[in-house]
């Protein structure tokens, strides 16, 4: 392991807000280190950074196989550095009416959305307590305070995640870990919300839905405060989104 290199790992580095992070760590002169399912996705990204300057390696990881997470974070701390700063930033928004919802997928929402959020944080804080610093950020959503009609898979995987960052914000501050929770409240600029919603995608002329970069800084935000001021919980919306 180089000990003069720095890791930021983005567990589900997604087209939009997961690159955007890994982006924004990148030019801070962190190593990105990026999962997805599939590796083949995550090229556009790495080349993105790799072309501005930074480093960056990509993982085809499962995140809800504790196997696959243990070996992840074994490969990055044995080969590439320490981790410093963990992103938890799996999805998985499927509606669902209450009355017509399996049991298959809500399992699976809550595997992919809560459950894969505990066996990752779990491995990288193990290494960061081992080091005495670190910093692990979970992405939220507004369903993680109330749940919607027709959310309840994912409102009860997202209420779960802020539960198991609330715990281990308690448990490691104390270590010089810091854990963070950001509720990320309205439509996000990606090619879905162009394509499916585009009444709300019009909004973006007026600043009316998130920009990726801009969740980003705010994650570079909270792994870069002091710990005489810790934020545990960050709202980012729209200032036109109704809460």
């Amino acid at each position: 392991m180089n000990e003069n290199k720095k890791v930021a790992l983005i567990i589900g580095a997604g087209d939009a807000t997961g690159g955007a992070i890994a982006r924004r760590f990148a030019r801070e002169g962190y190593v990105a280190c990026v999962t997805r399912r599939s590796l083949d996705k995550l090229q556009p990204l790495l080349e993105q950074i790799r072309d501005e300057g930074g480093e960056a390696h990509g993982f085809a990881s499962d995140a809800r196989r504790e196997e696959q997470v243990a070996e992840l974070v074994e490969n990055i701390e044995r080969d590439i550095g320490p981790i410093e700063v963990m992103v938890f930033n799996i999805g998985a928004n499927v509606p669902c009416s209450i009355l017509e919802e399996t049991a298959r997928k809500y399992f699976k929402i809550w595997e992919m959305a809560c459950f894969s959020g505990f066996l990752t944080s779990q491995a990288v804080a193990r290494r960061m307590v081992a080091r005495g610093r670190g910093s692990i950020l979970f992405t939220g959503a507004t369903a993680g305070l109330r749940g919607a009609a027709g959310f309840a898979a994912f409102a009860g995987a997202k209420h779960g995640i802020r539960a198991l960052a609330q715990s281990m914000a308690r448990e490691l501050g104390p270590l010089n870990v810091h854990v963070a929770h950001a509720v990320v409240d309205g439509a996000i600029d990606t090619a879905f919300i162009r394509d499916s919603f585009p009444e709300v995608y019009a909004r973006k002329d007026q600043d009316g839905i998130l920009d990726p970069e801009h969740i980003a800084d705010s994650y570079w935000f909270l792994h870069s405060q002091p710990r005489d001021a810790w934020t545990f919980e960050l709202d980012l919306r729209p200032w036109m989104e109704r809460w």
